[in-house]
């Protein structure tokens, strides 16, 4: 399924802008943007496939403890996991804003 991420940012943007009016703009908020918190949260997913990859890779070699290999690959797993499930997540509501009457 071949979904165009490009053209969802684009209406997204489209309809936001179209949303906001000068006397409607929400007030600015402190702390992390989503932007911000997205890319530090895909930063920690890859760092635990990689770790995962690594301890694994160690382990092949005897050069760590099982215990460790299995816990590491556990968590890339789990991470693995709550990526796709998000990503599925983000792919329905996708799909729901294109049912949307315009």
């Amino acid at each position: 399924m071949d979904i165009p991420f490009s053209g969802a940012a684009a209406a997204y943007a489209s309809a936001a802008t179209r949303g906001l009016t000068a006397a409607s703009k929400p007030a600015p908020t402190e702390g992390p943007s989503f932007g911000d918190m997205l890319e530090t949260a895909v930063g920690q997913s890859i760092q635990s496939m990689h770790k995962g990859e690594e301890m694994t890779a160690k382990g092949v070699l005897g050069k760590a403890d099982l215990a460790d290999v299995v816990n590491a690959v556990t968590n890339a797993e789990v991470t693995l996991q709550a990526v796709v499930n998000v990503r599925d997540k983000v792919i329905a509501a996708y799909q729901e804003i294109l049912r949307m009457p315009m």
